[in-house]
């Protein structure tokens, strides 16, 4: 695997709306494999591998993270935020940030300390309002380089634990990585595959729609972690999937009930190619795989390979190699596969 690559993706800032980094890693990669590169005006790069007949498939990864932007500098230089994407609040509790204004600067989420709480503070769930960024500069120096409206990300650096990977925006990077790897491996595939690297989905699934609108595509798979609560304290039925179980293959999510037909077709797939794979029934949360479905003028047959990710939506999100190397290969398999199965209701 790949390791420094997929490094300098996750650590790569690209908040919604200012994916600019991360797409030109994903230019550069993408651009000696593909038959075609182009970047709409909403700022998706889809990438065309042509094959041997007219249908179209779909395959979408979003490059953007979770993040915020700034909304306030106080007299005393700390900024106030507003959030680019869904966060649990105490998960921000001593936690660096990179504010990105006319150059980078890290920031610390600041609160008020326990020390001086009250005991109905100390037990009330922390709230976003509660925190501040602290560059450690006066309001004068801070305005030389921050403006209102100045993308902010999380700051954490990407490590080898065990068989897994952990940093910050696995969610959605690994997708970016496996649809980079998945590329290199395509050839003498029966329809043109449409790869495209989409933004501002975690504030709504906006570029996949813009893109599939596009598209048209007769096929649909999209590329996203889903949750791996395989932890302590955590019942069977609530774990939706587990590391080292092999890939997630999507049933539902809360903005999609995938196509059975694809559904079966790459359970069928992955089971043909012998590539450990695991069911995913996601009951809260949406990923691409809904704009892929719904957005095109006849809709797609349209289902998701998922990443078993645990600690999801923080800065210590966790993925097993083994899962990555199974996306990659599921997904290149159902790629090369997709006219040998029947699509008929």
């Amino acid at each position: 695997m790949n390791i420094p690559l997929l490094k300098e993706i996750c650590e790569t800032a690209g908040a919604p709306g200012f994916e600019n980094r991360i797409r030109e890693i994903v230019l550069r990669e993408i651009t000696p494999l593909a038959d075609e590169v182009h970047i709409d005006k909403m700022g998706n790069l889809t990438a065309i591998k042509k094959g041997k007949h007219a249908k179209k498939v779909m395959v979408a990864a979003h490059m953007d993270e979770i993040g915020f932007m700034v909304t306030h500098i106080d007299d005393n230089g700390f900024l106030r935020f507003h959030t680019l994407g869904g966060f649990d609040p105490k998960t921000l509790t001593a936690q660096r940030v990179i504010v990105h204004g006319k150059k980078d600067l890290i920031g610390v989420m600041g609160s008020k300390p326990i020390h001086i709480m009250s005991a109905e503070e100390r037990n009330k769930p922390a709230s976003i309002s509660d925190f501040f960024i602290d560059l450690g500069m006066t309001k004068k120096e801070v305005e030389k380089f921050v403006q209102i409206g100045d993308p902010i990300t999380r700051e954490r650096q990407l490590i080898e634990m065990g068989n897994c990977v952990n940093c910050k925006s696995i969610d959605n990077r690994v997708s970016v990585f496996i649809l980079i790897e998945t590329f290199r491996k395509l050839k003498n595939i029966p329809f043109t595959v449409y790869g495209v690297f989409t933004v501002q989905e975690e504030v709504g699934i906006r570029g996949a729609n813009v893109a599939a609108h596009h598209i048209e595509p007769d096929f649909g798979i999209a590329l996203d972690t889903t949750i791996a609560y395989d932890v302590p304290g955590s019942q069977p039925h609530e774990r939706v999937t587990s590391l080292g179980k092999g890939a997630g293959i999507k049933i539902m999510d809360s903005s999609t009930i995938c196509d059975s037909r694809m559904v079966e077709f790459m359970k069928k797939t992955a089971t043909k190619f012998k590539i450990k794979w695991q069911p995913e029934i996601l009951q809260a949360g949406g990923t691409d795989t809904a704009g892929i479905q719904r957005m095109g003028k006849t809709g797609a047959i349209a289902g998701a390979i998922s990443i078993p990710t645990r600690h999801i939506h923080q800065v210590i999100e966790m993925a097993d190699k083994n899962d990555i190397t199974a996306c990659i290969e599921l997904l290149s398999a159902c790629l090369k596969d997709l006219d040998k199965n029947s699509w008929e209701f």
